[in-house]
């Protein structure tokens, strides 16, 4: 513990899994500093997913820009000068940078933020008053700890965890009630979208995928995602028929509703995403299908999770230069391979079902 009280700030917006895995981080620098006030620089939509984690005081959206779908605020967005000004007001003692980009270490530079923390990349070591090299195959949630560690900062445990809002969970629990989905049925979310469309799966697969789960399974599909992913879950929905009609909640849960969704499904099945981080941050199993991106930092956290991934030469690329074989390395993962994922991961949970009962009587 340190006995000093400080005032804080840890950078690190965009993407959702990213936020996801930057809890053990948090909750590390909260041992450390019980006492201080840490903010969080975070970007709008993708913040929103760790807004009930009790080792920030304060989250700062970081809204300046409309690039990316799972980023965009809904108020003006503001320039690069705007936060400047803002973070030199609050007078931070240290900041922990994250974020790897040059822009993110300038930003915090010209805040005038006397300690600065963060990896040595994209040549900004010299902005730097503490640097370490970042690995590019190590699990990314160890690569922030590293940081502390950077800092002395012991590291007392990596597990991952998050927070449920109230608001969203009664939320969700009606939108159940409505559409008739009880406690007994299997639940599972099927998530056919990702950030970047290299990192997805065949639809034409996951449209199986589906129907095996509807038709065969007897399992209630649940799709979520951002507004914008509507229209591909309705292109799906449109072209079959299934015994138990999926459900699309794109428009109608936010990312916090969404997190307390996955909380109340039996697993998922999807695309390496944050969908995935999150569902293993409210402790659901995860079938994930994994592609171009270094599999041993992306992979989901936690037990029991079925990860499914080729092994081929020019994996991973981590999309750094054009495809030329067609997307191979996710094309390799088979439906035969999912489906088999999928009775695993229901004969499990009949398996632990049934003991709970026998516990039970």
């Amino acid at each position: 513990m340190f006995s000093v009280s400080k005032k804080i700030l840890v950078v690190r917006y965009r993407f959702i899994g990213d936020m996801i895995l930057t809890i053990p981080f948090l909750r590390n620098l909260r041992y450390a500093y019980p006492d201080s006030r840490i903010d969080m620089l975070v970007a709008p939509n993708s913040g929103e997913v760790i807004e009930n984690c009790p080792y920030v005081n304060n989250f700062i959206y970081f809204d300046t820009t409309r690039k990316h779908k799972y980023e965009c605020g809904n108020g003006k967005k503001q320039s690069c000068w705007h936060y400047v000004s803002l973070l030199k007001k609050e007078k931070y003692d240290k900041v922990y940078i994250l974020k790897r980009s040059l822009s993110s270490a300038l930003l915090c530079f010209f805040a005038g933020i006397k300690e600065r923390i963060g990896y040595n990349t994209e040549h900004r070591g010299i902005l730097l008053t503490k640097k370490l090299k970042y690995d590019e195959y190590k699990h990314e949630s160890l690569c922030m700890l590293d940081v502390l560690e950077r800092d002395g900062i012991p590291v007392k445990d990596s597990y991952l965890e998050n927070w449920i809002d109230s608001d969203s969970d009664n939320k969700v629990k009606k939108i159940f009630e409505e559409n008739k989905i009880s406690n007994d049925n299997i639940k599972a979310v099927v998530s056919v979208t990702a950030s970047n469309p290299l990192k997805t799966w065949d639809i034409d697969n996951f449209k199986q995928i589906i129907k095996y789960l509807s038709d065969e399974k007897g399992v209630q599909v649940l799709f979520i995602g951002a507004p914008s992913d509507k229209d591909t879950y309705e292109k799906i929905l449109c072209d079959d028929s299934f015994k138990i009609q999926p459900l699309n909640l794109c428009s109608l849960v936010n990312i916090k509703d969404s997190l307390a969704l996955l909380k109340r499904v039996d697993f998922i099945v999807g695309n390496d995403s944050g969908t995935l981080h999150m569902a293993s941050s409210v402790n659901t199993k995860v079938i994930g299908i994994y592609g171009p991106m270094p599999f041993e930092k992306w992979k989901v956290l936690g037990s029991g999770n079925i990860l499914l991934k080729a092994d081929l030469d020019c994996m991973p690329c981590s999309l750094k230069k054009k495809c030329t074989r067609n997307k191979e390395c996710l094309n390799a993962v088979t439906i035969e391979q999912v489906k088999t994922a999928i009775n695993k991961m229901i004969d499990g949970i009949l398996h632990s079902n049934q003991n709970i009962e026998n516990k039970l009587s």
